[in-house]
């Protein structure tokens, strides 16, 4: 199969490390991705799903990453099935072991889904927690702790992630926004994407559908 066919499980030949996202977790109820995301596994890229932690059928939340996105060996995303209350005179879970007294202590705490937009870079084990929305051109470091909400186009490192510096300029970020580029017909992209590989914005705009 090809690369340029979002459905291939395996987009480079001879590396079963590198695995398109997309087909590799269809079906998956909690977890969204678009396409041409992969996934880099020294171990195995069908076991990303053990990279999304407390992902509990009974709780409404959800990990949804966009396209073209490339995510590491070791990243991984926690959803809100591994809160506690921290409000409360104890942060210990009684209700869950069934012994302890009342069964419903109220809502349990919900910060909402994951969100990760477009042609995102999510480095070697980084972690995004609940209710972060990641956007479109960030770069997440190596190790990094991703707490609150990262703006299109900038590096966040650290725990807890903190902005390092933007990505592109102002200008080629707010263009590269505009184009929206990952949604572009595959052949449109596929001619583009020496383009993309350059810090030329003017190149890219020659290709938009």
């Amino acid at each position: 199969m090809s690369a340029l066919d979002p459905e291939t499980l395996h987009p480079v030949p001879g590396q079963p490390s590198m695995a398109y996202l997309k087909p590799l977790i269809a079906g998956h109820a909690k977890i969204e991705a678009g396409e041409f995301t992969y996934i880099h596994s020294f171990d195995d890229p069908a076991r990303f799903p053990e990279q999304v932690k407390y992902a509990f059928d009974f709780i409404e939340d959800k990990l949804v990453i966009g396209k073209f996105c490339s995510i590491a060996h070791g990243a991984s995303f926690v959803l809100n099935g591994g809160n506690h209350f921290a409000d409360r005179l104890s942060s210990y879970p009684f209700p869950v072991f069934g012994e302890w007294g009342e069964q419903d202590p109220g809502a349990w705490p919900n910060k909402g889904g994951i969100e990760i937009g477009h042609d995102v870079w999510i480095g070697w084990d980084a972690t995004i927690l609940p209710g972060v929305k990641i956007g479109h051109g960030a770069i997440i470091a190596a190790k990094a702790v991703v707490t609150s909400d990262v703006a299109p186009y900038t590096i966040v490192g650290g725990n807890p992630a903190r902005p390092i510096k933007a990505r592109l300029p102002e200008d080629s970020a707010t263009r590269l926004l505009e184009l929206a580029w990952w949604d572009w017909p595959v052949e449109h992209i596929r001619a583009a994407s020496d383009a993309l590989m350059k810090a030329d914005i003017a190149a890219l705009e020659q290709y938009a559908p």
